[in-house]
């Protein structure tokens, strides 16, 4: 029996976006070059747009077209169990990083990040495109954002700000564990 493929409700899907953007439609129309008349006829389904319209309409939203078409499904490919994290490596010094999202393809990656006693996530600080937001879930770790060190502990948080260099630094002698997550994903 053949598969009945999910229907994808294109206009809803530009609405969602540009909603998350918060754009008004004049705004996302004006950036997208159309009309807020054709915009609104394509977020009500009443206009089919042309590949061009789609692109340019993506563009302004600064997501990839695709996303357009991907639906909205759930099911188990959403889960990620208990000991089939995707391992991401080990970088130096032992420091292990699990992937905790089921991808990458979302907007948003998770890891899990555990610093060995006495060592350290890198030798040169590095930044990330977008916002990352650390918490320690156990053991205690010195994160440097920049020239200055903070020392946390289990039940701190820490928020990254794009493009601020930092590395993690664990001086004791137990295993620090941090869960962090990181937008858009660039692991």
């Amino acid at each position: 029996m053949r598969e009945r493929m999910e229907e994808i409700n294109l206009g809803a899907k530009v609405q969602e976006f540009r909603n998350m953007r918060q754009y008004s439609l004049r705004e996302l129309a004006s950036r997208a070059d159309l009309t807020p008349s054709m915009l609104s006829q394509i977020e009500n389904n009443t206009a089919n747009p042309s590949i061009n319209t789609l692109k340019a309409i993506a563009a302004a939203l600064e997501v990839p077209m695709f996303k357009f078409f991907q639906g909205n499904s759930v099911s188990e490919d959403l889960i990620v169990r208990k000991g089939n994290y995707v391992k991401l490596g080990s970088i130096e010094d032992g420091v292990i990083y699990d992937l905790l999202t089921p991808d990458l393809s979302g907007d948003i990656e998770m890891c899990l990040m555990e610093i060995p006693a006495r060592s350290v996530t890198s030798t040169v600080p590095k930044s990330h495109v977008g916002e990352e937001v650390a918490y320690v879930v156990s053991g205690k770790a010195t994160i440097r954002l920049e020239e200055k060190s903070f020392s946390l502990s289990d039940g701190d948080c820490v928020r990254i700000p794009p493009g601020v260099k930092h590395l993690w630094e664990n001086k004791h002698d137990e295993v620090a564990t941090v869960i962090f997550a990181i937008t858009p994903p660039s692991f």
